[in-house]
C-alpha cells in the first residue's frame, strides 16, 4: 500500500506519532530531496530505504514503484515539507495506484497555507487556494477579482515582483497578509494594504518561503 505522509513545514516536532511509526515500517520512502529528508529521518532514527522522487524523475520511475507496490511492499511518499501533492509531486503516483487497485492512505498533517489562513484574521469560510500563481499579469488580474479570501505560495526570488504586479490591480483598501517561514525560528507575519506591505518588504532581507493572503 501507499502512504501519503505529511512532514513538518519547519519545526521538526510538528509530526504525528503515527507518521513516525509508518515511516519506520515502510519498505521504501520516496523523498523529494534526499539531503533535506535525511535531516528529519535521522532526527527520528528512521532507517527505512529512501529513493528520490520529484518532478524531474517521477515519470521515469513510476512503473518501478507500482511494481514494487504490487509485490505487497509498503511505500511512503513525503516531500521536503508539508503534505505531498499540495504544490508538490505525487499526483501521478496516486492516479497510477488507483488505476492498479493499490490501496492509498493519506495521513492528516502539516501544510503551510492552513495556519497562514487561520492567523490572517480574514474570513475563511470561503477561500481560493492557488498554490504558486502564474507570472502572467492578466491571470493575476483575473484572480484578484475573486470575492473569496485568496491564498497562495510565493518563493523569495519572485516575491517583490509579484507584490509590484498586485499593486497595479489591488484597490488601496484591500488587506494583505504575508506569512514568512511559518513554524521556524525566524517566522514573521506582515499585515497591511499592498502599499504598506511593499514598503516594509523592501526593507527586509527576502529569504525563506512565503504564504500570501488577500481579502
Amino acid at each position: 500500500m501507499l502512504y501519503i505522509v505529511p512532514t513538518p513545514i519547519g519545526n521538526l516536532e510538528d509530526i504525528t506519532i503515527r507518521a513516525i511509526k509508518i515511516l519506520k515500517k515502510s519498505n521504501l520512502i520516496l523523498v523529494e530531496n534526499i539531503y533535506k529528508s535525511k535531516i528529519l529521518l535521522n532526527h527520528y532514527n528512521i532507517k527505512s530505504k529512501i529513493k528520490k522522487y520529484n518532478i524531474y524523475n517521477e515519470h521515469k520511475i513510476l512503473i518501478k514503484i507500482i511494481f514494487f507496490l504490487k509485490l505487497g511492499k509498503i511505500v511512503s511518499l513525503i516531500t521536503d515539507a508539508g503534505t505531498p501533492l499540495i504544490s508538490d509531486p505525487g499526483f501521478l503516483l496516486v492516479r497510477e495506484c488507483i488505476k492498479n487497485n493499490i490501496y492509498i492512505e493519506c495521513l492528516p498533517g502539516p501544510t503551510a497555507f492552513i495556519p497562514a489562513l487561520i492567523q490572517s484574521g480574514f474570513p475563511i469560510n470561503k477561500f481560493f487556494f492557488l498554490g504558486f500563481i502564474s507570472k502572467k499579469k492578466k491571470e493575476i488580474k483575473n484572480i484578484i477579482k475573486n470575492n473569496y479570501t485568496i491564498v497562495f505560495y510565493e518563493s523569495p526570488h519572485r516575491l517583490l515582483n509579484t507584490l509590484k504586479i498586485l499593486k497595479k490591480f489591488l484597490k488601496y483598501n484591500r488587506k494583505i497578509v504575508i506569512c514568512k517561514e511559518l513554524t521556524k525560528k525566524f517566522q514573521e507575519i506582515f499585515r497591511g494594504n499592498i502599499k504598506e506591505i511593499l514598503i516594509f518588504i523592501k526593507k527586509k532581507k527576502i529569504k525563506g518561503e512565503f504564504v500570501i493572503i488577500i481579502i
